[in-house]
């Protein structure tokens, strides 16, 4: 690929995204949504003759194999790559370096298009060696990170970010930097580290350009999901609430737009509405679907705190009320979550009172001083035995 020219989906994450989807419960995905993504899937294998990959999904999907279209399949692939092996002997004999790469770079986007991790992997490795320009050996780490993250492959994701951070160490290009934040944000995510996704996520708001991993409205709706649950309230409004880029597609995604302002203008009932309907489309993502019922929690305890910041005690049913709940669920949830530390407060069920226990910040820097002087006071006095001896 030259530099400046548009990347190739390769492979096509959206493909995975519809896999995962069609292994779902009825009850997430329903079967006429279903059949839907199955038409859509199975003609874009046959689109481009994947294979490997059909064979991958109808063991994963306990699909039927269609023994005649993988006799067809298997016959385009094999002449597909007899013309690329061609191409690589003619070039080697008879071309020069670059067009040895460029050979060789076909034969392993085409692997990748057809769904051969490991045959794409080595050709994208070799094409590496034969590769001098600085750029075009970033991209195909970029390549190698999305194949590792279309199979969930998580050693070679891994092992290819710290090729793309050395190389960046060495000096990289603007764009290609920020297009890597990115990616490490989609991985980040995927692991449940919320925090450094949102992070990353929000640094590269007005320089997005990574499309060949995902579409900008995909990208500002992850960037919104994770900066609500990551960020604090003054970050949340100047990098999030207030930016145009935000703005200008938000309205597109109206669960995702009310959970974030209704979370911010303490609109508590409305932001349990949009929770839930949030919390239904996290279900069917492939990268989130999995942390789902950790993220509606997460938010929950948040929504909780931030209302009780506000009072040093608040009636139990007023609470309730604000929230859209009854006192009885409100109980239990407060109760989990004061038990395992997560909120700092008590509940008076004589009084039907949540009363805040907020934490007093000198006393808190007080203990932290006696027990960082009693470590010290200890090595000192183990230092001192160790002199004497």
């Amino acid at each position: 690929m030259e530099d400046g020219a548009p990347v190739e989906q390769l492979p096509n994450l959206e493909y995975e995204q519809w896999r995962y989807q069609l292994q779902l419960s009825d009850e997430v995905v329903p079967p006429q949504e279903k059949q839907q993504i199955k038409e859509k899937l199975f003609n874009a294998i046959k689109q481009d003759n994947m294979l490997p990959y059909y064979l991958f999904v109808c063991n994963e999907l306990k699909w039927p194999i269609d023994q005649s279209l993988v006799d067809q399949m298997e016959k385009a692939v094999n002449d597909k790559v007899k013309q690329l092996d061609d191409t690589i002997k003619d070039a080697t004999e008879n071309l020069g370096e670059s067009e040895v790469r460029e050979a060789l770079q076909a034969k392993a986007d085409f692997y990748a298009r057809i769904g051969d991790k490991d045959k794409a992997a080595s050709q994208y490795r070799a094409t590496f060696e034969k590769t001098i320009g600085f750029g075009q050996k970033f991209d195909i780490i970029f390549t190698l990170i999305r194949i590792g993250i279309f199979w969930n492959d998580h050693d070679l994701t891994a092992r290819n970010f710290e090729k793309a951070k050395a190389m960046v160490e060495q000096g990289s290009d603007w764009d290609r930097k920020n297009r890597l934040k990115v990616y490490e944000a989609v991985y980040a995510m995927s692991v449940r580290e919320f925090k450094k996704a949102a992070h990353l996520l929000l640094d590269t708001v007005s320089t997005f350009t990574a499309v060949e991993l995902m579409d900008y409205q995909t990208f500002i709706y992850y960037s919104v999901l994770m900066a609500v649950v990551a960020v604090d309230r003054v970050t949340l409004k100047e990098k999030v609430i207030n930016a145009p880029e935000v703005l200008a597609v938000i309205d597109k995604m109206p669960a995702v737009g009310s959970l974030m302002n209704s979370l911010y203008n303490s609109n508590y009932a409305q932001f349990f509405v949009a929770l839930a309907q949030v919390t239904d489309e996290l279900k069917k993502n492939r990268f989130l679907g999995a942390h789902a019922g950790f993220y509606c929690k997460e938010l929950r305890i948040l929504a909780y705190s931030q209302m009780l910041e506000s009072y040093r005690s608040v009636q139990l049913e007023n609470m309730a009320a604000a929230f859209g709940v009854t006192t009885d669920f409100l109980d239990k949830e407060l109760s989990r979550f004061i038990s395992t530390g997560r909120l700092h407060c008590k509940i008076d069920k004589v009084g039907g009172i949540v009363e805040t226990n907020r934490a007093d910040s000198k006393n808190a820097q007080y203990q932290a001083t006696i027990k960082h002087g009693d470590l010290l006071l200890n090595r000192v006095q183990k230092l001192s035995r160790v002199i004497n001896l």
